[in-house]
């Protein structure tokens, strides 16, 4: 593995199609690593670290942009597969209206929602799920990080366990989080679906698109994908059972995910 701070990315393996991994959060990056490592025996990985706060606004164009740029830099054979998880799937989507042909095609890992009834749906699990223990931890937590990135990073972890189901044995590689990115981010991404961009806008993507998704994921996936197939008509939909949000890690699902993966990146074009 090579760290470029440059570019603010990490690479795996040398040979074989590029793959791009898509961080969610927004704000939490790092965490994709394993399934970058997994993946890089058959083709080259790179796992952008996104913007980060304190240069200006971060908007969907703006991380949109710092995307091409850099499959600009990484591409010489073609263009790349991008794989995003949560919001980096819908970081995905947005990019590859911005720039149609310039992604090979893609995988939406636990696709974030696009709609208020999606959302709606998600925060009522989530509540559901965080009844008792859960849900006073989650008020310890709040009260004991006051540095808003370190309380995003507490409760990321908090919530990773409300979304999953049985996760393997993991370290967490995650790097600094970063929770204005993860506001102005998230304030850009609900301005325009409030406006009716998007996903309206994911009609201009003809690359083929794959979503992967658990069906214990808080995220409804299938309100997901009914929100996104009259854009997307080539749309493709994997449900993975005893599952939730981090298939990749699930003890039950992680390899039925990996196979589904690999023959997607492999067949897709």
């Amino acid at each position: 593995m090579q760290n470029d701070a440059t570019n603010h990315a990490r690479t795996y393996g040398d040979d074989g199609p590029l793959v791009l991994l898509l961080h969610g959060g927004p704000g939490a990056p790092g965490y994709l690593a394993p399934l970058a490592r997994r993946l890089s025996d058959s083709f080259r990985v790179v796992e952008p670290f996104q913007r980060a706060s304190g240069s200006g606004p971060l908007t969907l164009a703006r991380h949109a942009a710092d995307l091409q740029a850099l499959i600009e830099e990484h591409s010489t054979d073609g263009p790349p597969r991008v794989v995003g998880h949560s919001w980096g799937a819908m970081l995905a989507l947005a990019h590859a209206a911005e720039h149609p042909g310039a992604v090979q095609s893609l995988a939406l890992i636990g696709c974030g929602t696009f709609d208020r009834a999606a959302r709606e749906r998600m925060l009522a699990i989530r509540r559901e799920r965080m009844s008792g223990d859960l849900a006073a931890r989650e008020e310890r937590l709040m009260k004991r990080y006051p540095s808003p990135d370190d309380r995003l990073k507490a409760l990321g972890k908090l919530y990773q366990v409300v979304d999953s189901v049985a996760l393997m044995p993991h370290s967490d590689e995650s790097a600094a989080f970063d929770a204005a990115a993860h506001e102005e981010s998230w304030a850009d991404m609900i301005r325009l679906q409030d406006e009716g961009v998007y996903p309206a806008a994911f009609s201009a993507i003809r690359a083929p698109v794959l979503m992967l998704h658990g069906a214990d994921d808080p995220h409804p996936g299938p309100l997901i994908r009914d929100s996104l197939t009259p854009h997307l008509p080539q749309l493709e939909y994997q449900e993975f059972e005893r599952c939730g949000h981090y298939p990749w890690i699930e003890q039950a699902a992680h390899e039925a995910f990996y196979a589904e993966l690999r023959a997607w990146l492999t067949r897709a074009s």
